[in-house]
């Protein structure tokens, strides 16, 4: 085993979703759908928790999630480039949007659709799970699977999906990759086992509870925006 600390969540303080400048205070005083799509998202910080919320697929299986990580990847390059290119008018994925609309294009607009509707699949698989300790992650994925991406897929994508989410590492191990990227099912045992699993139920859970509720906070955000009449294209 490692020395060092490589707990994922510790490894992400600081470039997170729950690090994104929300005003949750704000936020969660709001009631209609058009008063919280216009809670401003930084994008900056935006992009950078989404590079993070990709490292997770490292986790979860690189091989088993290409299709997940290569879309993520995707259309978080279409929102940066659109950043890069117009950073006066980036400072927030709402303005993003309506000043790339503008111009009558919507590249960036659409890879940020498409981006949020891959994060609402990633964290409503994760909150299924927190939610549901005795379920295995593969029955957590296609549940948050059925009640996300499915709705936009066609059957060959549904097909795909079905079969690579049947490859998701077991729960347990999970959990204590998350707490160690290092560990390795069968690795530990006695008193290292059980520290481990300390570790996960005190650090790994509370954290990560802590990100999925900001994750759903920015995706509740972003689905109110991008619903509304000027985020249409």
């Amino acid at each position: 085993m490692a020395t060092t600390d490589s707990n994922w969540l510790k490894g992400i303080k600081g470039k997170s979703f729950a690090d994104i400048s929300v005003d949750a205070a704000s936020f969660n005083t709001l009631e209609q759908d058009a008063q919280i799509g216009q809670v401003p998202i930084n994008t900056e910080e935006f992009l950078r928790a989404a590079d993070s919320l990709v490292t997770l697929f490292n986790i979860l299986g690189p091989k088993t999630f290409k299709l997940v990580i290569d879309d993520l990847n995707g259309n978080i390059t279409k929102v940066r480039t659109r950043m890069l290119a117009a950073p006066a008018e980036s400072q927030t994925l709402q303005d993003l949007v309506l000043n790339e609309l503008k111009t009558g294009k919507h590249t960036a607009t659409e890879g940020l659709l498409w981006l949020c509707r891959g994060i609402e699949f990633t964290v409503e698989s994760l909150h299924h799970n927190l939610q549901n300790p005795s379920v295995e992650l593969k029955d957590s994925f296609n549940a948050g699977y059925a009640a996300t991406l499915s709705k936009h897929h066609g059957w060959l994508a549904k097909k795909a999906f079905g079969v690579a989410l049947g490859w998701c590492p077991k729960r347990a191990v999970f959990y204590k990759q998350l707490a160690d990227a290092d560990y390795k099912e069968g690795q530990l045992a006695g008193e290292a086992e059980q520290a481990l699993g300390l570790k996960v139920q005190t650090e790994v859970i509370p954290d990560l509870n802590n990100e999925v509720d900001a994750l759903r906070r920015v995706v509740k955000i972003l689905k109110a925006f991008q619903a509304s009449k000027e985020a249409q294209w």
